[in-house]
């Protein structure tokens, strides 16, 4: 071979090896997913995207595991500066439906409408928009854990389905005192966990026309109750006194440690429960307590959402599509022990393989919530300004709490807010 032919070949195989790896830097694509946990969602999560990834040659996903905190306050800045993630799990549905990205081209709209009906709409931004903007991963139900076994060392029986907080309150007061335990309740610092109270005490939160209100006579009921059981020891005060402004705060860990013997917290709580309390202690789900307005909860949950300002909108709905079809949504639920908001895996129903009896029972007690839930609660789920409300709750009722302002004052300030609230979306 002449030193010329040599250097062409050569020179065709580095042109060749080029293309080649230009083509590769082409089709590589990474988009990025925040996820928060209660228990396994993003590993889990994790595991169904390797699949993805192994399906889909020179395309990653990568899960940014962030607290729940940073969802609900540093994702939206993130997304108003417009340096959010490709796709996160959200649960300020309507609040952030401005930055979603719409599915419905790149997906079979058929299936997602069979599969999810209704909870589509709490993605909408209005009544005639038709677009497919997110997955709901989870159906959860906010009510109360009780640790079974101090009631059964202090010898008090537990209360029944239609026992009213009043019952709760007095029940739990006692287990405490005869058990030396901490605290007898507490509830998650939460406008969207105080709502399922103040509706079974009749809150309406809308007025006849369906304009929010927030607050009337049943939701001023409940939290004049609430913040009284602050005052005399019945709830946890650090939960809501001990943080300022907005934030978020669990009562988990006294639970978990066996602090506590009644926790108003929800069903996304069932995997961190099975995972953490194993053998220590029995605990059981009971739900909501009754008032004048029912015994509801409130529904909710997270949905996995892509962003309008990804720049591989085709893959981000093809990745939530993937996580969308019936064998991976049912195995995401039957690993994080959610309660599946699919409607084809909620037919068929869920085996929660490697749950405990307490975890199973917890999950099909949970399951029997749904039909308490008020449809002022799923009124206000779905109600595009919910955020806002659910902010001027914890904000307000926290300075009740910590004797900044009276109830009626608090009250009073709620509507204020509200009001400009509502002025400054319109």
């Amino acid at each position: 071979m002449s030193n010329t032919t040599l250097k062409i070949t050569l020179a065709s195989a580095t042109a060749a090896m080029g293309m080649m790896l230009g083509a590769n830097a082409v089709s590589a694509q990474e988009i990025t997913y925040m996820c928060s946990s209660d228990g396994t969602e993003c590993a889990t999560a994790r595991e169904i995207f390797d699949r993805f990834e192994k399906a889909n040659p020179g395309v990653t996903v990568k899960i940014d595991e962030v607290p729940y905190k940073a969802i609900l306050e540093s994702l939206p800045v993130q997304l108003a500066g417009g340096t959010g993630p490709d796709m996160a799990k959200v649960t300020d549905l309507g609040g952030l439906s401005k930055y979603y990205l719409d599915l419905a081209p790149y997906v079979d709209a058929k299936y997602w409408e069979d599969s999810f009906g209704g909870t589509l709409d709490w993605y909408r931004k209005g009544h005639d928009d038709k677009g497919i903007y997110g997955m709901h991963s989870q159906m959860p139900i906010t009510g109360a854990y009780i640790n079974k076994t101090l009631f059964e060392q202090a010898g008090v029986a537990v209360p029944g389905a239609d026992a009213t907080w009043d019952d709760w309150a007095a029940a739990t007061k006692e287990v405490a005192m005869k058990t030396e335990t901490k605290f007898p309740m507490a509830m998650d610092r939460s406008g969207h966990r105080i709502a399922g109270p103040a509706i079974s005490y009749g809150a309406k939160l809308f007025d006849a026309s369906g304009e929010a209100i927030l607050v009337d006579d049943g939701f001023t009921a409940y939290v004049q109750k609430f913040v009284d059981w602050h005052e005399d020891g019945t709830m946890a005060r650090d939960v809501w006194a001990g943080t300022g402004g907005s934030s978020y705060q669990a009562a988990d860990k006294e639970f978990l440690n066996g602090d506590l013997v009644y926790y108003y917290s929800g069903s996304w709580q069932v995997a961190k429960m099975d995972n953490n309390i194993g053998d220590a202690f029995d605990w059981v789900v009971v739900g909501s307590p009754c008032g004048t307005g029912g015994c509801s909860g409130m529904p909710g949950g997270a949905g996995i959402e892509g962003f309008s300002d990804t720049k591989h909108p085709e893959l981000v709905a093809k990745a939530i599509d993937f996580l969308a079809q019936e064998g991976n949504y049912a195995e995401m639920t039957a690993k994080t022990k959610n309660i599946p908001a699919h409607l084809g895996v909620a037919a068929k129903g869920v085996e929660y393989a490697g749950a405990s009896k307490g975890a199973s029972d917890a999950l099909n007690a949970w399951g029997a919530q749904v039909a308490k839930v008020s449809p002022v609660a799923f009124a206000y789920q779905g109600y595009k300004g919910n955020r806002a409300m659910f902010i001027i709750t914890v904000q307000r009722v926290t300075q009740a709490i910590v004797g900044e302002l009276s109830v009626a004052d608090a009250m009073d300030r709620a509507k204020e807010d509200l009001a400009k609230a509502m002025a400054e979306a319109k």
